[in-house]
């Protein structure tokens, strides 16, 4: 086990100003001031440069929308408006152009700090069977560590849900499925690098005979629940049409309001509603950026965190972001919720979210932090650009003058980016065969 020193940090998001010491994949030491290793170290890394953060955790993404970014069919559109425009067209989604979907995903994501992701893929057009397959493949090519969700919708329009009979599957053949991506890629335990969760899409979608299922599955196999809930009022108004109550009231009838479960976005939410989140444990994932572009509202956190919820962030699909940047994410985290709450909503608010809040909505406690024991999970920014010149705190700088890019991030003690980069990625060739992809969706 080879062992490795960064030392000296510009700034670190611990208690470590002469560094910390990796081995085995973990942290093995976190070093106060004049302190050295405890015993001899293999490689010492200079980081009087950098700035480091633990990686970066995204919990929530559509990896297949980055093929319709800004798509001239869906701008200037609420959420349930954006999505007729666009299921259709993501109907024509093949497995060829998943795979550069979710390629390039990944390594935008990796670029901005992100360690460890998940992904919310619920689309299965004809011919998409092994949508999981190609997501885990792609993970593991990158390095990153990866919650791979496998989603479903089976309540189309004729059944009086929202997306197409194009896109969705039978009851019978999502668990088929559910349960053979669980027993072949789900790993227990410290150290994951890839984990299954079950995701129906949202209660617009689904049927309940489906989200109950699910969450029977989850509870068999120990794995995680995921969804979309209190998104919008239309999401409001739909679940109280279709189910006679409301979003939370819904989750709880399903068998979902549990510690297992994780939600995408979280909005719109009563005092009790928030209450009755923090009591049981359910996690909740705030994506600011999207919330943002759909005008969808302003998630509760400070509420939720108060309860007891954990509170994470996520990019959300590059659809409804129109990027796959973590790191940008947490920028735009601290200005909506200091126009929500106020000024006293910190950096250190917002970096929270995107690490050890997003760790909680995982179920991982060995990520997201920089302690011993800990893996060896790390972004390094430096502060060299012309945005930073002048800032002198430089952890308030990455999010205040708008960091987007690490200089070097580490997964599992594996250098993953060195020099803003992505080892063994040609970004020229990768941007041209997705771009060449992205086209067929015009």
């Amino acid at each position: 086990m080879r062992s490795l020193w960064i030392k000296s940090p510009l700034a670190i998001m611990a208690d470590a100003p002469a560094g910390i010491v990796l081995r085995g994949g973990r942290i093995a030491e976190v070093l106060t001031s004049g302190q050295r290793p405890s015993v001899a170290v293999d490689e010492v890394f200079d980081a009087s440069q950098h700035v480091v953060l633990p990686g970066l955790v995204n919990t929530h993404h559509h990896f297949y929308q980055t093929l319709t970014r800004a798509h001239p069919d869906a701008i200037n559109k609420k959420l349930f408006d954006w999505l007729r425009a666009l299921y259709p067209v993501w109907s024509r989604l093949t497995p060829e152009s998943l795979r550069l979907a979710t390629r390039l995903a990944l390594t935008e994501l990796l670029m901005s700090g992100v360690t460890t992701t998940s992904d919310h893929h619920y689309l299965f057009p004809g011919g998409l069977d092994d949508a999981m397959d190609i997501q885990v493949e792609e993970a593991r090519n990158l390095g990153l560590r990866m919650t791979v969700t496998r989603g479903s919708m089976n309540l189309s329009v004729k059944d009086g849900g929202l997306p197409p009979d194009s896109v969705v599957q039978d009851e019978d053949t999502i668990l088929a499925d559910c349960e053979r991506v669980i027993g072949k890629y789900h790993e227990r335990g410290e150290g994951a690098m890839i984990q299954i969760a079950l995701a129906p899409c949202s209660p617009f979608s689904v049927t309940k005979s489906l989200m109950c299922a699910c969450g029977a599955l989850a509870e068999t196999h120990d794995c995680r629940l995921h969804t979309h809930l209190a998104e919008t009022h239309d999401e409001d108004d739909f679940c109280t049409a279709m189910f006679g109550m409301r979003p939370l009231d819904y989750l709880e009838d399903v068998g979902w309001l549990n510690d297992r479960t994780w939600l995408a976005h979280g909005i719109h939410f009563s005092d009790d509603d928030v209450k009755r989140l923090g009591r049981h444990g359910v996690g909740v994932c705030h994506c600011p950026t999207s919330n943002m572009v759909l005008a969808s509202g302003q998630c509760r956190t400070r509420e939720l965190e108060a309860a007891g919820a954990a509170v994470g962030l996520g990019v959300d699909g590059s659809a409804s972001n129109d990027s796959s940047n973590l790191m940008e994410g947490v920028r735009h985290a601290l200005m909506i919720n200091r126009l929500t709450y106020d000024a006293s909503v910190s950096h250190l608010d917002a970096l929270r979210w995107a690490t050890q809040g997003s760790a909680r909505c995982l179920g991982r406690s060995d990520i997201g932090e920089i302690a011993v024991g800990k893996q060896a999970d790390l972004a390094l920014f430096r502060l060299d650009e012309l945005r930073f010149s002048g800032a002198g705190d430089p952890l308030a700088a990455l999010v205040l003058c708008g960091a987007h890019r690490a200089d070097r991030v580490m997964v599992a003690g594996e250098w993953r980016v060195i020099d803003g980069l992505p080892v063994g990625i040609d970004i020229a060739a990768l941007r041209a065969a997705h771009g060449a992809a992205a086209k067929l969706f015009l």
